[in-house]
């Protein structure tokens, strides 16, 4: 049986993050796990909280595994809406709420649902590298508007990007790769931006949202945009990306509300999900509603220990307001060289490229303290080096 061409172009583009994912593995295969620094995977390391775990093990014996509706148990979505009511500031139901196998089963579901063979899907670049397969998975094709400087949406790259055959925006925040947290701006100028398209969906990716550092707040979507929906996950919050559980919230202002939802319930049957994991939506629902969350500040300090090391070795960055990455700007012009300096030392990041975003590298610092620090002296070497061979 032979591979599709399909199939082999993504594995081509798909392979950054895991290729240099799979380079780390060798590596420890050959000088040991402590001895090699990997930045390249955004698995979160903090364990979860033990009341998840708890949850979980009270639920499972008592809990029905059988069928349930596509969108999941109504009493789990009741929950949950009640909860996101207040999250996002806008009055919820059970029945604006579907339970979703992840994030990324989320996205795949929420683009099933609205696309059209050859419609367009725009990204914010940098972005998750899987966009564009997921669009690609429904007959979308995924267009870039870039960033400004700042690596916040400019709303004239947006305009740009739209086109007749615009379908939806996806936004990303608190951001992957460059964890940035939009502000409410942002939103408000999006808005405007798509006053005259309402038939244009915005799609808020918000798996990092509790994720934040220095009391930051992470602007409600729903709110300021009422055409959009959020797809979000236990994945980061709760660190269960094993699980593979989350939600979409729908907003009030998208057109057709109920015909919308209802084509979401059938995107998660015939996507082959047939409903979100059953013992993890009742976990998820009593966890969200009692305040279970990883401890945000263990990620901080990685941040802060990665921050001064990049500081101390004259590389610029990108300041991580949330998430836990770091997005850095790459002291050679091609990043994907600069990595494979980097591999020679053992550290293994990610270029930019596989973004949408060449000239940066990005390094996930969940992982632990003694990694980061122990990453310093071949970071050093690696840039001296450089700098030495420009003189």
């Amino acid at each position: 049986m032979s591979v599709s061409e399909k199939m082999l172009g993504y594995m081509e583009r798909f392979s950054w993050i895991r290729r240099m994912f799979e380079e780390g593995a060798r590596l420890k295969s050959i000088h040991g796990a402590a001895n090699v620094f990997d930045f390249s995977l955004g698995n979160p390391d903090v364990p979860p909280p033990r009341g998840a775990l708890e949850k979980a093990a009270e639920i499972l014996m008592r809990m029905d595994h059988g069928y349930m509706p596509n969108a999941g148990f109504a009493d789990v979505r009741e929950a949950l809406a009640g909860y996101a009511s207040g999250l996002y500031q806008v009055p919820l139901t059970g029945d604006d709420i579907v339970m979703t196998c992840g994030a990324g089963g989320g996205l795949n579901v929420v683009l099933k649902a609205i696309t059209n063979p050859g419609d367009e899907i725009v990204a914010i670049a940098p972005y998750f590298v899987e966009y564009g397969f997921y669009a690609e998975n429904h007959g979308g094709v995924l267009v870039e508007a870039q960033c400004g400087p700042d690596f916040l949406p400019g709303m004239e790259n947006i305009r740009r990007a739209l086109s007749p055959r615009t379908r939806a925006i996806i936004v990303n925040s608190p951001n992957n790769p460059t964890g940035r947290v939009y502000p409410e701006e942002v939103f408000t100028g999006l808005a405007e931006v798509l006053k005259d398209r309402p038939e244009v969906l915005v799609i808020s990716d918000e798996p990092y949202r509790k994720l934040v550092y220095d009391d930051r707040e992470v602007p409600s979507v729903l709110r300021l945009i009422p055409n959009s929906v959020v797809v979000t996950s236990a994945s980061k919050e709760l660190s269960l990306p094993g699980q593979r559980i989350g939600y979409i919230a729908t907003g009030s202002g998208v057109p057709d509300k109920q015909r919308f939802i209802s084509a979401l319930g059938l995107a998660t049957r015939i996507l082959g999900f047939v409903n979100a994991p059953s013992l993890m939506q009742k976990v998820y629902a009593s966890c969200l509603c009692e305040g279970e969350c990883v401890p945000v500040a263990s990620y901080r300090k990685r941040r802060d220990l990665l921050s001064r090391i990049m500081d101390e070795a004259g590389l610029a960055y990108v300041p991580s307001e949330g998430a836990f990455y770091l997005f850095v700007k790459s002291p050679l012009e091609d990043d994907v060289a600069f990595c494979a300096e980097l591999v020679k030392e053992k550290i293994l990041a990610v270029p930019g490229k596989g973004f949408g975003y060449p000239g940066y590298v990005r390094f996930a610092y969940c992982v632990s303290m003694e990694t980061i620090q122990g990453c310093a002296p071949g970071l050093k070497r690696v840039v001296t080096a450089i700098r030495e061979s420009r003189s």
